[in-house]
């Protein structure tokens, strides 16, 4: 496998686009996020839909294993993980934007952990121990008095645990994304995905009772949901499996710390809320732990037979 500098630039392209994500949705916390995640879906569907239906034939070529791998994503990715992300975002007086993409860096550690559990792959006693710093800095990140904010009653508590929810969706749905990509498009991965996750979305509205909020879209929350949709949405998922197409996973995950960088300059210019000293303490523990985890993963994936280091 070729390393690509297109796929460095796609993944740095969709990580600055993932760190804007949260300035359009923080817009919709009046609608229940389970909602906002079947529109973005179906919005992104029906643009996709018509480029996909003229190959159509691509789709008869994936394998049982690929379809298995593709539901996966859009039930722990694209329903699950995105539900989570946007409750996190939707708890503004709880917990403040930059935090719930810092914890997102936790990613790495639960795609590792899956692999173990899944792949039983061996974890070193070095993973074990970033894995306890990171997760412990992610706590000073969240709490940076170090002790739970009981003032907002569990407010903070869940709106990270949301968060953290989120990360352990998308990191252990990393590997089913890397492997429904093998020998196909990512146009047609990306619109099984937004084909398939609808209808995951629409049970969580049915669980949680939120069925009547699907006819309530307001103008101005149509208008985010298309903003979404075309660009930190769909637009950036088909940009972000592009690269990860033409690299390696484990190298992915480096690139990808581009993402809690800029949040955390968006979150600061946008919306004016910057880091204390005792959370920036933490940002650098947790960013430089993952940077250990991810690289000490990609040079392992390099030591692989058939694969050479670029």
């Amino acid at each position: 496998m070729k390393y690509s500098k297109y796929g460095v630039a796609a993944l740095l392209l969709a990580a600055l686009l993932f760190s804007v994500d949260g300035l359009l949705r923080r817009h919709l916390y009046t609608l229940p996020p389970s909602v906002i995640v079947f529109y973005e879906h179906l919005f992104g569907l029906i643009i996709l839909a018509p480029f996909a239906i003229a190959s159509f034939k691509a789709f008869k070529k994936l394998t049982r294993k690929q379809w298995y791998a593709i539901t996966g994503v859009a039930f722990l990715s694209g329903a699950v993980g995105t539900i989570l992300y946007t409750a996190a975002l939707g708890r503004v007086q709880f917990i403040d934007f930059s935090v719930v993409v810092l914890l997102q860096q936790l990613n790495p550690i639960f795609a590792i952990t899956a692999s173990a559990i899944l792949l039983r792959e061996p974890l070193t006693r070095r993973f074990v121990g970033l894995a306890a710093v990171a997760l412990a800095a992610a706590y000073v990140v969240t709490f940076p008095a170090l002790t739970v904010n009981f003032s907002t009653g569990s407010g903070t508590a869940v709106a990270a645990l949301y968060a953290v929810g989120a990360a352990a969706a998308w990191g252990t749905s990393t590997a089913f994304s890397k492997y429904a990509l093998k020998d196909t498009s990512t146009l047609h991965i990306t619109t099984a995905r937004f084909g398939i996750t609808p209808f995951f979305a629409l049970v969580f509205v049915w669980l949680s009772g939120s069925a009547g909020a699907l006819g309530s879209i307001t103008l101005s929350e149509f208008k985010y949901l298309v903003a979404i949709t075309f660009s930190t949405g769909m637009v950036a998922l088909l940009i972000y499996y592009f690269g990860l197409k033409r690299i390696l996973a484990s190298r992915a995950a480096l690139i990808e710390l581009t993402w809690p960088l800029s949040a955390v300059i968006v979150g600061y210019i946008w919306l004016d809320q910057g880091l204390t000293l005792t959370q920036g303490i933490g940002a650098i523990v947790l960013t430089g732990s993952i940077y250990l985890i991810a690289k000490d993963a990609n040079k392992q994936a390099l030591a692989k037979p058939g694969l050479k280091k670029k």
